[in-house]
């Protein structure tokens, strides 16, 4: 380690009195301390030695006290001190000052937080009743044209018998309720993963094994090793414990880095997540982070790969969607053509995609390509899903101007040409706020079914791998899984939350969803 000494030291201060023009007071000191005898050869000393030297100094003990006693990083940001605070204080002292100044900034900021909470709950509060309003004027005008219809049967004597039976070819609009018992799954046949301190509010299953990943609002995504064998209260009692993956620095989560979106890749290899600080993040399986992309500028609503698993697609409130290289973590293109927030995106094959937006707009995108490939602009209000059809053919999209041209959430039925059921029919599921599931035959452009057992906005549906049943999640607390068939409800599961999302594993005889009391659950199901 270098040393410096009195002798060099005095000449420093000689230089320092002697370019601010204190040449008295520098011709005393190099006259008593005999530099004049020393050395030193001045011109390898530059102007400003003394200051510089002395500032280096300070920001070292600066750096000194933001660090542990093992020189790992403290929580939080890197704190400023005071020049007078570093030259009159030990290390110590200094640690325990910084600490302190972050206490009290976090709680500051916690407050801030709890405001912004407690307005979005009230948003949403607002948001919910005015589509309940809204729900309630449409039942109220779909009433009285029913009345209005029956008076007219009355008048021609016309006589209207409604049959609840499996659909015909000839059926157009059915209302399905249960017309047979259903199958109620107990709470000690389903598994209820606890660990996140938040809402959670995503989950998806590893494509090829028995991992499910999960998203919260407490900073962290979760991988769970689902247990074999039966669900239950105690299934899980001999499985590892699942791998966190922290997308905060620290012992304290940032609400600011809460995971809205989390994807597999289709070897079931890697996990990417997005989170609301506007990064994007991919993991190994087994919970090591590999790569953080970082280019939005704003959360991240939306995250997918395409089927090759070599690029991943990103939407952010920035307006923007980028496509990133997976394998190093480089920006391939960013597509800047919204004017508001980018909601949702969807790969139609591995190079070209679709986005869409709150400005009520749909592009279709491709790499390489520096404007859109086509665009849509049917919609009057914002898109707030939109899905391709298994062919990349149909891109489905939902708004929240009521059509199917408010709707939150589609999903396409895994069957048709191109898929692993190409004998079955092609389906689009829709779920709404106003509570109900509609299956519509996309092929002659007629609703097949209008699901209504929920009572509160349907947030996800997911057809099972084979095409046969739907399973539902709503903010009632309920989970339903319905025949495709049919339009039956087969069975349903009550939990203590509202319902975020609801997915299949790839075998089909598992079920999971995740609610807003922090859990997520897994059931078994078999027909």
């Amino acid at each position: 380690m270098a040393i410096i000494t009195s002798v060099e030291l005095n000449y420093l201060v000689f230089r320092y009195l002697h370019e601010s023009g204190f040449t008295h007071t520098a011709f005393t000191l190099g006259y008593e301390a005999s530099l004049n005898k020393m050395s030193i050869d001045g011109n390898l000393v530059p102007p400003g030695a003394l200051v510089s030297f002395v500032q280096k100094g300070i920001q070292y003990l600066e750096l000194e006290a933001n660090l542990n006693d093992d020189n790992t990083d403290l929580d939080g940001d890197f704190s400023l001190l005071q020049p007078v605070e570093l030259l009159t204080k030990d290390v110590a002292e200094l640690r325990q000052l910084i600490r302190e100044r972050r206490e009290k900034i976090e709680k500051e900021r916690e407050k801030e937080r709890e405001k912004e909470r407690e307005k979005e709950r009230e948003r949403e509060r607002e948001k919910q009743e005015r589509e309940r309003e809204r729900a309630e004027r449409e039942r109220d005008r779909e009433q009285k044209e029913r009345d209005k219809e029956r008076e007219r049967d009355k008048e021609r004597g016309d006589v209207k018998v409604k049959i609840e039976e499996p659909r015909s070819s000839g059926d157009m609009d059915v209302t399905v309720a249960a017309t047979n018992p259903v199958n109620e799954i107990p709470a000690s046949q389903v598994t209820i993963l606890e660990g996140h301190g938040s809402e959670v509010f995503i989950c998806a299953w590893n494509p090829t094994g028995s991992l499910l990943a999960s998203g919260s609002g407490d900073s962290t995504a979760r991988i769970w090793t689902i247990a074999d064998g039966p669900s239950g209260v105690n299934a899980q009692s001999s499985a590892p414990r699942p791998l966190v993956l922290k997308h905060f620095r620290g012992k304290t989560n940032e609400k600011s880095k809460d995971v809205t979106t989390l994807d597999w890749n289709a070897e079931g290899t890697l996990l990417a997540t997005g989170s609301y600080d506007g990064q994007a993040r991919i993991w190994s399986k087994d919970g090591e982070l590999k790569n953080t992309l970082n280019k939005h500028k704003g959360p991240i609503f939306s995250l997918k790969w395409n089927k090759k698993a070599d690029l991943l697609l990103s939407g952010s409130v920035d307006k923007t969607a980028i496509v990133w290289d997976a394998k190093t973590g480089e920006v391939k293109q960013q597509f800047e053509y919204h004017e508001a927030p980018t909601l949702d995106v969807d790969w139609r094959n591995n190079m070209s995609f679709a986005t869409c937006s709150t400005d009520n707009m749909i592009y279709v995108c491709k790499l390489g390509e520096t404007k859109p490939v086509k665009k849509f602009a049917g919609h009057e209000d914002e898109v707030n899903a939109i899905k391709w059809d298994p062919t990349g053919n149909l891109l489905a999209s939902c708004s929240d101007d009521y059509t199917a041209k408010e709707i939150y959430t589609i999903k396409w039925s895994p069957s048709g040409p191109g898929t692993s059921n190409p004998n079955q029919q092609l389906v689009l599921a829709s779920a709404s706020f106003d509570a109900t599931i509609r299956l519509w035959d996309v092929e002659q452009g007629i609703q097949l079914y209008s699901l209504t057992q929920h009572s509160e906005p349907v947030y996800s549906v997911a057809f099972s791998p084979n095409g046969e049943f739907l399973a539902s999640g709503s903010f009632d607390k309920c989970l339903h899984i319905w025949s495709v068939k049919d339009g039956n409800l087969l069975k349903t599961y009550k939990g203590s939350g509202g319902i975020f999302e609801v997915c299949w594993n790839k075998e089909g005889d598992r079920v999971a969803a995740c609610f807003s009391n922090n859990t997520v659950c897994v059931l078994d199901f078999r027909m």
